[in-house]
């Protein structure tokens, strides 16, 4: 048993993957801040978070550059609720100290990987595409062909595929005019970065990216069909997105070091992901499986595993499972290699509200290395001071 992750990625441009199997339980948030300042002294230079990426450009302007104050770089800077949790206001307060005296090139980088939706919601991609738009200086009415973003954003326009405006001519008339700016980016990418800079370049092609793919995502949700099925296409088409994204921050960070990757386990193993709710089963490949075989050795993932938690109300497991193979009474957290366990079944003891997502077959095979937590509060509780 170990805490030393050093040995499994030190090339840059690798991406070093650590899921946590369920995000209402706070240790995996501390465990990683622990793990990324320790493995920046090894020649780690940023960290990718299961957040939006283009909000997430608020963050790295604060981390590395000191743009704006910290309460609205967490209000805004972070998407799907991620910066009310307390192991993320100290991870942005720590990057933020390690680069104050340090020289540009040395600086830690905080980058988003997500996309800005989630299987309940998405916004309008109109901002996203204006942004582009007015980069590139064209002349086009976007706004009056995305109409309100209400009509985008309500609660009905992803669940319901007959109350979706992915499938209006005005979409699709959006999603021609997106793919002609993507053109022009790259066809006049020389004279504008000229003119402006490699990264103001870059991040218009993140932003017309995202409005790219908020179309799609839109376009899927309304496409009819049983839910569950409905359910496992949305969720492909963002971790598509989600894997994009992974590959696009693996080549920008190249010659800069590795970086550490935190997600749900479901968006970072090798194996398809799935869960089921009641009646609903579903499936798809998620941004790990995507990315696993296009990076090969550049890619390792280490899987969260969790035993107790008083924030999920999740018991003692059966010692003939995973989580019980791998429980000790020591309180803290401990890195195994995936051979090292055995034989197991998987997890049963759960109800779908606690959000938990147990080790099973393919994950375990299919993972570099096991993190597991026999105790989230206990973990939580020492690494909480040990940041502090």
């Amino acid at each position: 048993m170990s805490q030393d992750l050093r040995h499994l990625s030190a090339t840059p441009g690798d991406l070093l993957a650590f899921g946590e199997p369920a995000h209402a339980e706070p240790a995996f948030g501390w465990i990683r801040n622990e793990l990324f300042l320790g493995l920046a002294g090894c020649g780690f230079r940023s960290i990718v978070l299961e957040t939006d990426r283009v909000a997430a450009f608020m963050v790295d302007d604060y981390v590395r550059h000191g743009q704006g104050d910290l309460d609205t770089v967490l209000r805004h800077g972070f998407s799907h609720g991620f910066g009310q949790a307390e192991s993320n206001r100290q991870l942005v307060c720590r990057m933020r100290e390690y680069n104050r005296c340090r020289p540009a090139g040395r600086r830690l980088a905080f980058h988003g990987f997500d996309a800005p939706t989630d299987l309940a919601s998405a916004p309008s991609p109109l901002r996203y595409l204006e942004h582009a738009r007015a980069y590139l200086g064209e002349e086009l009415d976007l706004a009056a062909l995305a109409g309100d973003d209400e009509r985008w954003s309500r609660q009905e326009a992803v669940p319901n595929a007959a109350d979706s405006v992915g499938a209006t001519p005005e979409a699709s008339r959006l999603r021609v005019l997106a793919d002609d700016l993507l053109t022009a980016l790259h066809t006049r990418a020389p004279e504008l970065i000229a003119a402006t800079s490699r990264a103001d370049w870059l991040r218009a092609r993140t932003h017309l990216n995202a409005g790219i793919g908020l179309l799609r995502y839109h376009r899927t949700s309304a496409e009819p069909g049983e839910q569950g099925a409905r359910l496992s296409r949305q969720s492909a088409v963002r971790d598509a997105l989600m894997a994009r994204n992974l590959l696009e921050l693996a080549e920008f960070e190249a010659r800069r070091g590795p970086a550490l990757v935190f997600a749900h386990n479901l968006h970072l193993q090798r194996n398809r992901s799935s869960w089921r709710l009641g009646d609903l089963d579903v499936s798809w490949n998620g941004a790990g499986s995507i990315v696993a075989p296009l990076l090969g050795q550049r890619y390792t993932f280490v899987a969260g595993s969790l035993g107790r938690s008083d924030a999920l109300g999740l018991g003692e497991p059966a010692a003939d499972t995973y989580e019980g193979r791998l429980q000790h009474r020591d309180g803290g957290w401990n890195l195994v290699a995936e051979t090292a366990v055995g034989p197991a079944r998987t997890r049963t003891d759960l109800d779908p509200g606690q959000g938990y997502v147990p080790l099973d077959d393919a994950t375990v095979a299919g993972a570099d290395a096991l993190l597991h937590v026999p105790d989230g509060a206990a973990v939580a509780a020492r690494e909480r001071v040990t940041m502090r």
